[in-house]
């Protein structure tokens, strides 16, 4: 089977949540968002160029706890200059961790929003650093010197001014019911490869070389539940593909084999084997 090609990449992660102005206060205030659009119950977010976010509200709702779903969206910055800015915004703002990591392919900062969506911001080490061996990419999870990351952001010759034009959405790491179902839905259907496992609780998956364009976990429990309809958290995310020929191979994949896909919107949509949505698009589509 020929897989996705490398031009291949995450376009928008769409999210429902209980306060659309909340959410909207937290992601332009504390992490630099513009918002592209406001109205008729939702926004779409991300640079002044580029939608990375949409946020639907309705009312009320709340995240399912253990059930399926989002784990986290990861927002790709530029250069490590953008995220120490990032950083530095947000402990001015006493803005919480969830956590830090020096991942070897990339260095990270975890937290979360309003509604408990979880956040990656982070930034790519050059590829020229990337160790695989037998096959696989080497990747850890190593202390982040925020220190050091700080005193990178002093050093800057401009303040922080919001999230910097080629920021994007640069991978999405779901929580599954099962591992094994999962995988092959997006390597053998989807069209991505397998780059890293972490036991048999965790994998991540990319087109090309990257280290990851989706991840899943099992970290909510084997067997965990989908969440109830309407409750806040992931709506669906998109795969943006750069040829029509290989949207229309993708939908043919799944069809055949038996998924059940929309195509009365914008791409195709499909949903895993644990109900998570994906959208394949057109690059350049829904921006």
């Amino acid at each position: 089977m020929t897989g996705l090609p490398a031009g291949t990449a995450p376009g928008t992660v769409s999210l429902t949540v209980g306060d659309l102005d909340r959410s909207i206060g937290f992601y332009t205030e504390r992490l630099g968002f513009a918002v592209r659009s406001h109205g008729g119950g939702q926004a779409r977010l991300g640079t002044r160029s580029w939608d990375i976010l949409v946020l639907v509200e309705r009312p009320g709702a709340r995240r399912a706890p253990r059930a399926t779903g989002l784990y986290h969206f990861a927002v790709l910055l530029p250069s490590r200059a953008a995220l120490a800015r990032s950083l530095a915004r947000l402990a001015e703002l006493r803005q919480p961790l969830q956590g830090a990591a020096d991942h070897l392919v990339s260095e990270a900062l975890y937290l979360a929003d309003p509604e408990g969506n979880g956040i990656e911001l982070y930034r790519d080490r050059p590829r020229a650093e990337w160790v695989r061996e037998g096959g696989a990419l080497v990747m850890s999870t190593l202390p982040l010197d925020l220190d050091l990351l700080l005193e990178e952001a002093a050093r800057q010759p401009s303040a922080w001014s919001g999230l910097p034009e080629g920021t994007t959405l640069g991978h999405v790491h779901l929580h599954v019911a099962h591992i094994a179902p999962a995988e092959r839905f997006y390597r053998d259907v989807i069209g991505l490869s397998v780059t890293t496992r972490y036991g048999e609780m965790a994998s991540f998956l990319a087109a090309g070389d990257y280290h990851h364009h989706v991840a899943i976990n099992t970290w909510q429990g084997v067997g965990a539940p989908r969440p109830p309809e309407g409750a806040a958290g992931l709506r669906e995310f998109t795969l943006l593909l750069p040829d029509a020929e290989e949207l229309a191979q993708a939908a043919a994949r799944l069809r055949a084999a038996g998924v059940s896909i929309d195509e009365t919107g914008a791409g195709v949509l499909a949903r895993d084997p644990s109900g998570n949505a994906v959208r394949l698009e057109l690059t350049g589509k829904g921006q």
